[in-house]
């Protein structure tokens, strides 16, 4: 038999699977479905959630900036260590030179010290409010009348 298929012309694009068909097909799971959101995602969303709560009461937090970042700095920007205290799980850096104020929430720090997604945006909640309070000069509980309520 001369019936030959004639060899199939390598595309440019690149090969979605191995020689042998198998392989990686496209994403696991749809993006509107949570398993698709990274744990960054999430906890962003959280902080998010805990600002948008507060945001009720306070408008004046509207020109605050919230960020997350994975872990603090050893050191700070005076130069003074924070292992004294412990690790800490958010911070604030004040308004200056036309720069807004912000609200920094340290993720790593916060996860590994709650076990579920209820622990830790009860966490995330009681640490926005702490430096919410820290930064308008004001109690914990006069930002949020629930704070420590568990």
């Amino acid at each position: 038999m001369d019936n030959r298929v004639p060899p199939r012309a390598a595309g440019p694009g690149p090969r979605r699977r191995d020689r042998h068909g198998r392989g990686m097909r496209g994403p696991i799971a749809p993006p509107q479905v949570p398993l698709a959101a990274s744990r960054a995602d999430v906890f962003a969303d959280l902080v998010q959630d805990s600002v948008d709560r507060l945001e009720r009461r306070w408008p004046q937090l509207a020109d605050i900036d919230f960020l997350v970042l994975e872990v603090p700095r050893l050191l700070d920007r005076h130069g003074e260590s924070w292992d004294d205290e412990g690790v800490p799980l958010g911070g604030i850096i004040p308004a200056r030179e036309g720069r807004r104020a912000r609200v920094v929430v340290y993720r790593r720090p916060v996860e590994i010290r709650t076990k579920g997604r209820d622990e830790r945006a009860a966490l995330v909640h009681e640490v926005v409010v702490e430096q919410v309070a820290e930064l308008l000069g004001l109690t914990p509980e006069t930002v949020d009348p629930r704070y420590g309520e568990d």
